[in-house]
């Protein structure tokens, strides 16, 4: 048996497109783009390709696209108070502090700082609260790229197993209440778990964001498992993810790197911006289609 690889990009591309037909159609009922800030503190160079990858795509789809290149000596205040002057800005739906930050400045303020409702990488606690409470909430990209990708396989995944490798309040955490949500039976697991792999063999679903290339192996995956690798490491070698290649001749269905994951969690923002665009706005946006 060889595993479905799950084409990421193909989905990313579909939903782009789908966010930019829903953009025009906000544009024309609300008078104006919807609008995405992105800020970046100094010149991480991972970030600064992030940010530039944001920006075309949010200029693609039809949004204003606001970026703010702070130098990495920024102070904690003056950077809150850009936050704050974007929490005020009409023009902007969305706010976007690309982590990490540098380490003089404390990341739990900045994200706090942002209006839930414009907070489209769905890290406040206001956000993650309501996530965790079943409430609307907008909801972290990565994770729900994830889910998005595990329903176009299987529409109903209500009584599978899932495990989430990582706890994360990025991917791991949301993860977990995401597939909570969709009345799956989650187990989480992390740097304790002990005997990781028995835990691993029972899930239908595994999600894999612990940032260690190729820990999961072939003998840990349930034969016919779903396997979703959130993991980008940078190696001698190239990209790999968390997960060993070799789980493809286990596995039913899994996502490759790159080209998996990675290309969903800028569509999903495009997504998370339309959203607190049309809800900011009181203009219908149909959530349910994108």
């Amino acid at each position: 048996m060889t595993a479905t690889i799950i084409d990421g990009k193909a989905f990313a591309a579909g939903l782009r497109a789908r966010v930019g037909d829903a953009a025009a159609a906000f544009t024309r009922a609300a008078g104006r783009r919807p609008g995405l800030a992105v800020v970046l503190v100094g010149e991480d160079a991972a970030s600064a390709v992030y940010v530039r990858s944001k920006g075309k795509a949010t200029v693609a789809a039809g949004m204003e696209s606001f970026e703010h290149r702070l130098p990495a000596d920024t102070d904690e205040a003056a950077l809150l108070a850009l936050v704050e002057r974007l929490n005020a800005d009409d023009a902007v739906d969305g706010i976007l502090v690309q982590l990490p930050l540098p380490p003089h400045i404390d990341e739990r303020a900045v994200i706090a700082r942002i209006d839930p409702a414009k907070d489209v990488d769905g890290f406040h606690p206001v956000n993650a609260g309501r996530l965790a409470t079943g409430l609307d909430a907008l909801v972290p990209c990565t994770p729900l790229g994830c889910l998005m990708l595990l329903k176009d396989l299987h529409p109903s995944l209500s009584g599978m197993e899932a495990i989430v490798i990582g706890r994360s309040n990025i991917v791991g955490k949301p993860m977990g209440q995401l597939l909570l949500g969709e009345s799956c039976t989650v187990t989480t697991a992390h740097s304790r778990t002990r005997d990781i792999a028995a835990h691993v063999r029972r899930a239908d679903i595994v999600v894999a964001a612990v940032g260690i290339p190729a820990f999961v192996k072939p003998d840990w995956v349930k034969p016919g498992a779903t396997v979703i690798d959130v993991g980008i490491n940078r190696t001698e070698t190239g990209l790999v993810g968390d997960v060993d290649p070799a789980v493809a001749a286990v596995a039913g269905a899994m996502t490759p790197v790159p080209g998996g994951v990675g290309p969903m969690t800028i569509a999903v923002l495009l997504r998370n911006t339309l959203v607190a665009a049309g809800r900011r706005a009181g203009v219908t946006v149909d959530e349910g289609a994108l």
